[in-house]
């Protein structure tokens, strides 16, 4: 109020209604891995949190997909091969097998992948922590660095690793996985973690035991921060048009050409009186390891012997002549040779093989945006997926669910007429009644950090009966608008949460003297049926 000095009239305005809390965001994960670059205008965005809100974006600050590279090679003792051919003519047929090629060589980065199934599963904004470039090696120290970056970033409420499963050991991913755990639970305090399983695409009861392992790995630390699926999906997010020759490794395109010439029951070299779609044919199996560069220079010098006013070609006319023969001998390969084309199909399918994280946290952006946080991600149906890669039935849920040790695993299951469904809503606390569903961690996260944030306000205010009232009423107004909406529990509000302060109820007279304002909120928080029982009793008949 103005100092009255001078006579006039003086106009005091009063605030009417309290400072409001504002519903913080509930759906923004962070994701590390390696790209292409990390580049803004020339500004470095390495081991910097990024927000991006779609692929164009990422696009922008951090490139493109890796260049997988895949080698053809004869399987392993008890490895079941993924497809059959003749290796020379007139002999009986041999398994094969498409393999990966290892580390920085093979391409064997997963974040591109994982960020496009994201969004295909109603993802929005999200954070990108590039930890390296496609030319380095996948490093758990960088990853776990990469982790310690987000401390500095406040939105985040989720945190994902893709490429933890890519390391070359499990302890190597569990190392990970719990720096993961240690960030959410013990210093944040304000976001999950999904957590894939490592080997997650192989069965229960395979000998790497997938499942087990992961729970003896993982430890006990934070658990109600956390959230784990199972199994990895067979997904469709990369095209048919997305692989060609060119991702046959260099050692396996001697298997490849020969296959080919096998199949199609040709020469590497036709005789001259052979026919003359034969010898085209041979020409193309041959390009594959062609020094395309070359040819279109060739060209270009060729034009330039019959037109005098023809000029030296520049780098993009030399970048597009290399591209369009390359397409061009793709479609022809794809046209006349079936194993060209099973080769393909068979490495786009090892690369549609993906942990379910980042699809989950697609789901969770959609169910918070169309329900609220306080839905369970679950009975969703999965977009962009075929099929998981383990078929589960009811009895093997039963393990995945409930445990001695509480680590529970939702798992991802096909249902006839369904599709495929997230059929599981657990952290991996699963012993614990506080924080047993996913919702009810992420909803008080949600209530904790809004609260937190509007309290600031408060603060260096006096603690006295009318901030404490100001206060009071904030929260209450702010839960009220939560039981509206059906984020709480109960018929009316005062069964739904209240809000205790004051001296005698929350705070001693030491306290107030400490500067200290305490401030106690009960909620009943909502909880998903997960087991709903119908019961069935005859009756006697009435006439």
């Amino acid at each position: 109020m103005a100092v009255m000095k001078t006579p006039g009239v003086y106009i005091v305005e009063k605030n009417a209604f309290p400072n409001s809390v504002v519903e913080v965001a509930t759906a923004v994960p962070a994701f590390i891995g390696h790209t292409e670059y990390a580049d803004n205008r020339n500004v470095p965005l390495a081991m910097k949190p990024w927000r991006i809100s779609s692929m164009a974006e990422y696009h922008q600050f951090f490139g493109g997909p890796p260049k997988p590279v895949f080698k053809i090679a004869a399987p392993a003792d008890g490895q079941s091969a993924d497809f059959q051919a003749v290796a020379e003519r007139d002999k009986d047929p041999q398994g094969f097998v498409i393999q990966q090629a290892d580390g920085v060589e093979g391409g064997r980065f997963g974040l591109y992948q994982a960020l496009r199934h994201f969004y295909q599963n109603g993802g929005g904004p999200c954070y990108i922590v590039s930890v390296g470039t496609y030319k380095d090696e996948l490093d758990k120290e960088l990853m776990t660095k990469g982790i310690d970056e987000l401390l500095k970033e406040q939105e985040p409420t989720m945190v994902l690793v893709p490429e933890a499963v890519s390391l070359k050991t499990i302890d190597d991913c569990k190392d990970v996985q719990q720096a993961m755990l240690a960030h959410c639970g013990g210093k944040m305090r304000s976001r999950i973690a999904i957590l894939d399983i490592y080997n997650g695409d192989k069965a229960l009861n395979d000998n790497l035991a997938p499942v087990d392992t992961f729970r003896d790995k993982l430890g006990i630390n934070y658990l109600d921060f956390s959230v784990a699926y199972y199994p990895w999906l067979n997904t469709s997010i990369v095209g048919e048009k997305e692989l060609s020759f060119e991702n046959i490794h260099k050692d396996s395109i001697a298997t490849l050409k020969s296959l080919m010439l096998a199949e199609l029951r040709l020469d590497a070299k036709p005789a001259e009186d052979a026919p003359a779609r034969d010898k085209a044919m041979a020409d193309a199996i041959a390009g594959v390891d062609t020094d395309f560069e070359a040819q279109v220079k060739a060209a270009f010098d060729e034009q330039k012997k019959t037109d005098p006013k023809a000029k030296d070609p520049t780098p993009d006319q030399i970048k597009a002549g290399v591209l369009a023969r390359k397409a061009l001998l793709n479609k022809t390969l794809s046209s006349v040779s079936g194993v060209f084309n099973t080769v393909l199909n068979e490495a786009r399918r090892h690369l549609n093989v993906m942990p379910p994280g980042p699809a989950m946290a697609g789901i969770y952006t959609m169910v918070d945006n169309s329900r609220g946080v306080w839905k369970a991600p679950a009975n969703v149906s999965l977009s962009g997926v075929i099929s998981p890669t383990v078929s589960i039935s009811a009895e093997q849920q039963e393990d995945l669910n409930v445990t001695a040790q509480g680590k529970s695993i939702n798992a991802i299951r096909s249902f006839i007429g369904e599709g495929v469904l997230v059929w599981g809503a657990r952290t991996l606390d699963g012993n614990s009644l506080d924080w047993r569903y996913v919702n009810v961690r992420r909803t008080m996260i949600m209530l904790e950090e809004s609260c937190k944030l509007a309290a600031k306000a408060l603060v260096f205010e006096p603690n006295t009966a009318n901030t404490w009232v100001t206060i009071k009423s904030m929260i209450a107004n702010f839960l009220t608008g939560i039981w509206k909406r059906g984020g709480l529990m109960g018929a009316v509000p005062e069964d739904a949460f209240s809000v205790h302060v004051g001296l005698g109820e929350t705070m001693t007279p030491d306290d107030v003297l400490e500067g200290i304002l305490r401030v106690t909120v009960l909620v009943a928080m909502v909880r998903p049926a997960e087991f709903i029982e119908i019961t069935f009793q005859q009756q006697m008949p009435k006439s």
